[in-house]
């Protein structure tokens, strides 16, 4: 695949089923766009065959194509004077015949894709002077109304607040599970391909590096190899990525756990401060988090309670660093022994706040 006789991408085999999503995850410049563009036949294949249900795509002519394909890529479509329903209206021309006429099945298509992806109260608007956001749900909108079988779309989140991000993506995932569309698309953030896929293809200078489930692909150690990130630097659990870890000797220690310590861990990180924790359950979110951010964390088995050989542990660190911040409001069954850290903390005049 490529531009001219340059190939950009190489040795790319899938196979995309009606009612997937289908989630392309790269780094800039690593070729989703060009794996894009060619299976919607916008670029020559300079090898090997895409094949649209089982008949090789440059056999299909171009009316059927885009009756059977919706295409949504970045590009922003040139318009003068039109209304975002002029914009829609333009998803159903391959099936008006050559006068371009609507008919009442058009218009219905063209109604139900404005709902769907809430633009409707923007039909008389000039598409040319609404958001960027409005911008991407009228063109997706526009894709909805072809009533697709396959629908590709490149960085469909793009320009859409959090909100819209999850209203798009849920959005995708009904009209896949319903319509039996076969969905592919490129995403820039990870988290949203982790929630919204069901098959996930890493692309790394111009090659496939892994696919598979989310749950197989994006791991700690493939995202980090994929973007040429630092070791933890993205977190499974949370489908995020978090800065680097702050080097050198702990200089606070946080007592948390239960979720409580995400934000203090996250302002030390911000703030360039290293720090050690504890103690943590291995897999409390508080623990998840503490593997990639403290430079020091000490863990107890998963539903024990804490153990004095851990608190015995922690304290020695904790005697070790300049300050003690207390995350929790009060200890439990399964943390108690970390109210004698807190007791330590005050003793040594470490306690912050």
């Amino acid at each position: 695949m490529g531009h001219g006789q340059r190939a950009l991408v190489r040795d790319v085999c899938l196979a995309v089923r009606p009612g997937r999503v289908v989630a392309l995850i790269g780094p800039n410049g690593s070729g989703k766009t060009t794996i894009l563009r060619t299976v919607a036949g916008q670029l020559r294949a300079l090898g090997g065959v895409v094949e649209l249900f089982g008949r090789a795509l440059d056999e299909v002519p171009a009316t059927e194509r885009a009756q059977e394909m919706a295409v949504m890529l970045t590009g922003r479509p040139s318009t003068e004077l039109l209304t975002c329903r002029d914009v829609v209206e333009a998803g159903r021309y391959p099936f008006t015949g050559r006068l371009g006429v609507l008919g009442e099945k058009d218009h219905e298509a063209v109604r139900a894709a404005l709902e769907a992806t809430g633009t409707a109260e923007l039909t008389e608007r000039d598409f040319a002077h609404i958001s960027d956001g409005q911008r991407q749900r009228v063109l997706l909108a526009r894709a909805l109304s072809q009533e697709p079988r396959v629908l590709l779309l490149d960085e469909p989140t793009s320009y859409l607040d959090v909100r819209s991000q999850l209203e798009v993506l849920q959005l995708l995932r009904h009209e896949a599970r319903e319509r039996g569309i076969a969905v592919v698309a490129s995403l820039h953030e990870v988290d949203l391909a982790q929630k919204a896929a069901d098959h996930v293809i890493c692309i790394r200078d111009g090659r496939v590096m892994c696919q598979g489930a989310p749950d197989e692909v994006l791991t700690a150690e493939r995202v980090a190899e994929l973007y040429d990130l630092g070791p933890g630097a993205y977190d499974p659990a949370f489908g995020s990525v978090e800065l680097a870890r702050p080097e050198g000797d702990p200089e606070v220690f946080v007592i948390a756990g239960g979720g409580t310590g995400a934000a203090c861990f996250r302002q030390l990180a911000r703030d360039g401060v290293p720090f050690a924790t504890g103690v943590l359950h291995e897999h409390d979110a508080d623990g998840l988090l503490a593997r990639s951010l403290a430079v020091r964390a000490i863990y107890e088995r998963d539903f024990e309670p804490v153990s004095e050989r851990a608190v015995a542990q922690a304290r020695e660190v904790l005697l070790g660093c300049r300050r003690v911040i207390c995350c929790v409001g009060g200890f439990g069954t399964m943390n108690a022994r970390n109210a004698e850290l807190l007791d330590a903390a005050r003793a040594a005049g470490l306690l912050s706040g």
